[in-house]
């Protein structure tokens, strides 16, 4: 299993937990925004130690909330994960940070899972990084991703990358295509995109032209109160 690394304690993975998260390589998406691009595309990855990992998970279990497994994509390498997330639960709830979009793997380890995070990325179509067409098949093996999660009534983190110069209107309507799949206990959290100096994000053209988003944010969080979402988290700018 290749990984980029991982952190025993971590307190800004999911609002209001403690986590142990590691960061496995691999992506089949190409986020322009994305700034772990390089991990995405198996640069600056390694051999994961396993029984170093296992140690280090056994001793600071006490201080954690869940094992929060991000990428990347960690469904790409879905068979050796499956393995790992094995032994971990014999010592921490397993938190799983996808895309949604590889449904078969996702169903090979839902069982191994008790709370999934993913993006909502709308519009998919400029936010995959991908042609069109690609784009839209992927979309919609993600709303079958989100079915499979409520199916196994998995509580969900469904993280919002918030972009500018779209149509608000557009954004909605995806946004509600996926709400219309959600059927498990969920909140919802609105991450502004950033780029530089803060990040290094793949694509710099197209994160000058779509980055720091503000008002979007504001407006996309009340229509989701309208909508009648409970739990609407909006992070801040880090």
């Amino acid at each position: 299993m290749l990984i980029g690394g991982w952190k025993a304690v971590s307190m800004v993975d999911i609002p209001g937990k403690v986590t142990f998260t590691l960061w496995l390589c691999g992506c089949n998406l190409r986020c322009p925004f994305c700034h772990n691009w390089k991990l995405a595309q198996g640069m600056e990855c390694f051999k994961l130690e396993k029984e170093e990992l296992i140690a280090e998970v056994e001793e600071n279990s006490y201080l954690v909330d869940y094992f929060h497994v991000t990428g990347g994509e960690p469904l790409i390498q879905w068979r050796e994960f499956q393995e790992l997330l094995r032994e971990v639960r014999e010592y921490l709830p397993v938190s799983l940070n996808s895309n949604l979009t590889l449904v078969k793997p996702l169903e090979k380890i839902i069982d191994l899972v008790d709370h999934v995070a993913t993006d909502l990325k709308a519009p998919p179509t400029e936010l995959y990084g991908l042609p069109e067409n690609v784009s839209l098949k992927l979309w919609q093996l993600f709303l079958k991703g989100l079915e499979i999660v409520s199916e196994n009534s998995i509580p969900l983190e469904l993280r919002i990358p918030v972009s500018k110069g779209f149509d608000i209107q557009e954004i909605m309507r995806w946004i509600e295509e996926g709400l219309e799949k959600i059927d498990t206990d969920f909140y919802v959290v609105l991450h502004p995109l950033v780029g530089p100096p803060i990040t290094n994000p793949r694509n710099k053209e197209w994160c000058n032209n779509h980055c720091w988003a503000d008002r979007e944010i504001e407006l996309i969080k009340e229509k989701l109160e309208e909508r009648g979402v409970k739990k609407v988290i909006v992070r801040k700018y880090s």
